[in-house]
């Protein structure tokens, strides 16, 4: 039985990890989940949790899966890099879905927008490899079903945490304008990151109104499958709400595109959500173009393609390619936050 490890720090990470997860059972394998941030009061019944680095290290995976940037270097197995969404390049010549940070072994990617770029990181950098297979958390979305009509409109609010690019500040009085005169249903949700202040100001909102509802829980995929707009900025969720065949309408977006309606002050947005009810045809052809060049695989097997990215790696080049760098600095940083200890007395750790 093959054994595998989930390493888990937002609770962004369950909806991309629960279908790996469904198809290593189906495989009759083992994996368990470990939290390095509380958010473990989400689990499931039957799933398996380890609490402390001692039993990660009995329980001796042969691979461990991240959606985050970071991975305890030092746990056993070879290191993947699921991504916790699409490159969106909310943030224009960053480059941050790009970044290599010497952690990872395979990096498994979705599409033309982020497969070719990996590639040629794989060809310079030469410790890692690039498999094609798609984003686990599609698997959840297809096959499309069609959901029955709303009785009433029904909006989802999103929003990016990062500051200078949120668009929570800004909205918030239309919004709430929109939520009390229109005959509309509202949904919001933010990423786990977002200051709790706005986290806050919102979910008064919700608790005003009937007709806006608050999400802070793990899965955002029924929101997702139930709004008919998302109402957004310059979050990832906007790839995601696209692959539904659904309008996004944006504030201020970052890289503005035909597939969006895109709107730079506040009193746009209700003309355009009205638009974006209307399913034009040609924005509609936009989105379906868009979304193929993200990500073309909607079969609902990128978590099979993911664990067989791994097979081939351990089988042909598990120690046979370039070492990764040593990141000196960043391993005893990690090892002292969570009292790891290697040259000492070991698996003392109680996180």
């Amino acid at each position: 039985m093959k054994r595998y490890l989930f390493f888990v720090s937002l609770s962004y990470a369950y909806p991309i990890l629960r279908p790996i997860q469904s198809e290593i059972w189906r495989r009759g394998d083992d994996v368990a989940w470990f939290f390095t941030s509380p958010c473990d009061q989400y689990l499931h019944e039957g799933e398996k949790q380890l609490k402390t680095i001692k039993e990660v290290m009995e329980y001796n995976p042969i691979a461990v899966f991240a959606p985050g940037n970071k991975v305890h270097d030092f746990f056993p197995g070879v290191k993947v890099q699921v991504f916790h969404g699409f490159s969106i390049d909310k943030r224009p010549g960053r480059g941050d879905h790009f970044r290599i940070r010497g952690l990872f072994d395979i990096f498994c990617t979705q599409g033309s927008t982020s497969t070719p770029h990996f590639l040629e990181l794989e060809k310079q950098y030469r410790h890692f490899k690039v498999y094609e297979t798609g984003w686990s958390k599609t698997d959840l979305f297809f096959p499309l079903v069609p959901k029955e009509k709303n009785p009433v409109p029904t909006i989802l609010y999103a929003s990016t945490f990062t500051p200078g690019i949120t668009s929570t500040p800004h909205l918030y009085d239309e919004i709430a304008r929109l939520a009390k005169e229109k005959n509309w249903q509202w949904l919001i949700t933010f990423h786990p990151k977002m200051s709790p202040e706005i986290v806050e100001k919102y979910k008064n909102l919700a608790n005003s109104l009937d007709n806006v509802s608050f999400y802070d829980g793990d899965n955002n995929v029924e929101l997702l499958q139930k709004a008919d707009v998302l109402l957004c900025d310059s979050s990832s969720i906007i790839i995601e709400f696209l692959f539904f065949d659904k309008p996004v309408v944006t504030y201020k977006n970052t890289s503005p595109g035909n597939y969006l309606i895109d709107v730079d002050s506040p009193e746009l947005i209700e003309p355009a959500i009205e638009k974006a009810l209307t399913h034009p045809k040609e924005l509609m052809d936009n989105i379906r173009k868009y979304t193929d060049s993200h990500q073309p695989y909607r079969d609902g097997r990128c978590s099979a393609r993911i664990l067989d990215a791994v097979d081939d790696f351990i089988a042909k080049y598990k120690g046979k390619i370039k070492r990764k760098p040593l990141n000196l600095f960043r391993k005893l940083q990690t090892r002292w936050q969570v009292k790891y200890f290697p040259f000492g007395p070991r698996h003392t750790a109680s996180k």
